[in-house]
Order: C-alpha cells, then structure tokens, then sequence
C-alpha cells in the first residue's frame, strides 16, 4: 500500500515539474489532472457530469469552459479550439499562402488597410453603399475577421490568416474543394 501511495505522489510530483514547460493544451490538461493524483482525470469526469447544467448529458463550450475552471485547470477557448482542429495540408497552406501574399502588397508580411485599397474592392459592401460606413472602415471590419480575436489590432499577421483558414479548412473534407473554393474566394491563378 505504501508503495502505491509513494508511487501516486511521485507522479503528481512529476506532473506538476512537467506543466512548468508545456505549453500544447491537451497536453497541459492532462498534466493538471494528473497533478491532482491518480483520481485526477476520474475527478474530470465527474466535474463534467456535474457542468451540464440543462439536463441534456452533453456540455457546450460555456458550460465546459466554467467547469474547467471551477475545477482548477485553465486553459483559453481559442488555444483548446486551435489545438483540436486537424492540420492542413500542405497543398491547403500553399493556396492560403497565395492568397495571403495577394493581399500582402507590401510584403512585410502583414496586412494591413493600406495593403487592402486596390485589392479589396469595398464598393458593393451594403454599409458602403447605403453610406453607414466609410472605405476604412468596411477594411477594419475585412481585417477584423481574420486579426486574432485576443489581440485586434487592424493588422493580420500571415499566423492569424493560416490560422483562420485552418478554422475553415476543419470543415471541408477534400484538398480539392478547399483550393477551389479559395481560388475562386481569392481569384488566384
């Protein structure tokens, strides 16, 4: 018994040394149970039982966000989203590559609304043409949906425009489809 004490201890010892470096989510979580002991991920479990607060034994990302953090493992939405999707292809990242370079015309490596005039063309955006909004600001609105949602800055770095495409390329099944789509999105070659 005391063996399987002193080993218990050693591994909650352990995984907390290990959580100082690790910076992937999953793993992180994982380490946090195991911190708490050799019950830790059962003790998950039974937190997540206890999250859903509907009654419909699933748990939406609100309720599984709150209880994560009611049991003492944090972890941010987006770096836990990031970290679920699968990772695109190589032919995938070369087309968004393209497009990112076509928006790009500076080629400093980010996007900015100076990059946008002659290859955005705001002209048919409702806002603009009812007069709500100015160029300027249809561009913000244009870069804000691709600038990282914890730092908006009216800049997109080529890591935020993989990253939003990688977001959208979850959910397309086929390399074929998503560089269609894209060209056609994009008007590239």
């Amino acid at each position: 018994m005391a063996g399987t004490s002193r080993h218990k201890r050693k591994m909650a010892i352990n995984a907390k040394k290990q959580l100082a470096n690790c910076s992937d989510p999953i793993e992180r979580l994982r380490l946090q149970c195991l911190a708490r002991g050799s019950a830790g991920i059962k003790g998950l479990g039974r937190t997540f039982r206890i999250m859903v607060d509907d009654n419909s034994r699933t748990l939406d990302m609100k309720e599984f966000l709150k209880g994560l953090s009611d049991y003492g493992v944090l972890i941010e939405k987006e770096e836990f989203l990031i970290t679920l999707r699968p990772p695109m292809s190589n032919a995938r990242k070369e087309v968004v590559l393209q497009a990112f370079k076509k928006l790009d015309k500076t080629g400093d490596g980010v996007i900015t609304i100076e990059d946008l005039r002659g290859v955005y063309n705001v002209k048919n955006h409702p806002k603009y043409r009812n007069g709500e909004w100015t160029e300027d600001q249809v561009f913000c609105k244009f870069l804000d949906s691709f600038d990282s949602p914890d730092d908006k800055d009216g800049k997109v770095t080529k890591e935020e425009f993989l990253n939003y495409y990688s977001g959208v390329s979850a959910s397309i099944d086929t390399d074929i489809y998503f560089i269609v789509m894209m060209k056609n999105a994009w008007k590239l070659d």
